[in-house]
């Protein structure tokens, strides 16, 4: 039948078909986990989890100098093409030992005081010794994970993901079982290791003969082209993970630990599902928008990821919204004072997904002003509202603010796409 055709030959479908499977499963592995580490850890140990995550996250950006999306592109752009491969890998790898080797010798000369900032006290520095030990492995994992989404590799990237998170999440329990909040710290440190581990032996094959032969070395224009990239992601990453540390450190002070616990309880569950919308933006719309010349075109690809994507989150969104009170006693038991979060946290992830799905053709074009002047946007109406409302409604504040900046944030990403877009047709009729 002409409809399972269809189905079958929609590149998009397959892609969420083979993140199906191991999203169900990781989230399986998810209730679990977060269950057990809310039971014994209380609000304040989530909330601490919350702040390692968010410092992970930045180093992540740091140690590959934020080439990750550009590589996806030019990975995307050139896979025919071995000898600009080479010298794309060549440059990323530079890019790679330089962000590395800062990361570590800022992680070792300032463990103490990271450990007094988020934990009162020099006794988690351990902590931070470990992520500078393992930063080389988060820079590497980074590069060899954008040449899997550039080469569109979904079944392997799926595998990767499951086997590493799996991994990960035992690692977890075992640092929970021998020493409490900072084993599971610790856990989390080295995950990025276990993620490049699993990824070398599933994807090795594939790996060893476009890097056999390469070593660091500049080339001049993908240098250039990848600096454009370490300065999106730099202003993305460092602006939103910074600006959660802040809000986190303020309801824990303006209201209580446990405030601090419940909201970043609820973006973990919201991390959670939308993990599965990161992997679609790097293996599907990075490299289809990177193809796109036309207006005309792009709106035809944007509709078509709409009708595909949407109904499917939407679906899920209120599956979650109706049986919010059993996800959290299912998964943060005692944590009912998360509840009331639910309904802002999950609209603004809606607003949030379609936003972004747009917002990736600044990524996949290049369009460096308009991604930056849209993400300071989107973290000064985040940051602005959020100070606004938690004096006036506590921490459901933030996830009214997450809401209220994505609708601004839809509108303003629209506005400078259909600006871009003007721009070529007046220059292809001049």
């Amino acid at each position: 039948m002409s409809w399972i055709k269809e189905l079958k030959a929609n590149f998009l479908l397959r892609v969420v078909s083979a993140n199906s499977l191991v999203i169900a499963i990781r989230l399986t592995i998810t209730l679990a986990i977060q269950r057990i580490l809310a039971k014994s850890l209380e609000e304040y140990g989530i909330a601490k989890i919350g702040d390692v995550r968010n410092i992970l996250a930045m180093l992540t950006s740091f140690t590959s100098m934020g080439i990750f999306n550009g590589m996806v592109k030019f990975v995307s752009e050139n896979e025919k093409e071995p000898s600009r491969l080479k010298k794309l890998l060549s440059t990323s790898f530079l890019f790679a030992l330089c962000g590395s080797l800062v990361s570590s010798l800022v992680l070792v000369a300032f463990a103490e005081t990271f450990s007094i900032r988020f934990f009162d006290g020099p006794q988690f520095a351990e902590v931070f010794y470990i992520l500078a030990i393992v930063a080389p492995a988060i820079g590497l994992q980074r590069i060899f994970n954008a040449v899997v989404h550039g080469l569109s590799r979904v079944r392997k990237y799926a595998i990767i993901e499951l086997v590493a998170y799996i991994i990960s999440a035992i690692l977890t329990l075992v640092g929970l079982y021998f020493n409490h909040l900072k084993g599971v710290l610790i856990a989390i440190s080295i995950g990025p290791v276990i993620q490049l581990l699993t990824l070398v032996f599933i994807f090795g094959k594939t790996l060893k003969p476009l890097i056999s032969s390469i070593r660091p070395k500049w080339d001049d224009h993908y240098g250039k082209a990848l600096l454009a990239f370490t300065l999106m992601s730099f202003v993305s990453n460092i602006l939103l993970n910074s600006v959660e540390i802040y809000l986190r450190e303020m309801l824990e002070k303006s209201l209580d630990i446990k405030e601090a616990g419940y909201w970043t309880a609820i973006t973990n569950i919201s991390k959670n599902y939308m993990v599965f919308s990161t992997a679609l933006f790097s293996l599907y719309v990075i490299p289809k928008f990177a193809k796109i010349t036309t207006g005309f075109s792009f709106k035809k690809e944007v509709i078509h990821i709409y009708k595909t994507l949407l109904p499917l989150f939407g679906l899920g969104m209120l599956v979650i919204f109706v049986f919010r009170d059993y996800v959290v006693q299912l998964i943060y038991p005692n944590f009912e004072g998360m509840e009331p979060l639910f309904k802002w946290q999950l609209l603004g992830d809606f607003v949030r997904l379609a936003a972004v799905v747009v917002a990736h053709q600044f990524l996949a074009k290049k369009m460096i002003r308009s991604f930056i002047a849209s993400e300071v946007v989107s973290m000064i109406l985040f940051f602005g509202l959020s100070l606004l409302l938690i004096p006036l409604f506590g921490t459901e504040g933030v996830v009214m603010a997450h809401f209220f900046r994505y609708i601004i944030y839809f509108g303003f990403v629209a506005f400078l796409i259909k600006r871009h877009f003007s721009r070529i047709n007046a220059l292809a009729k001049s």
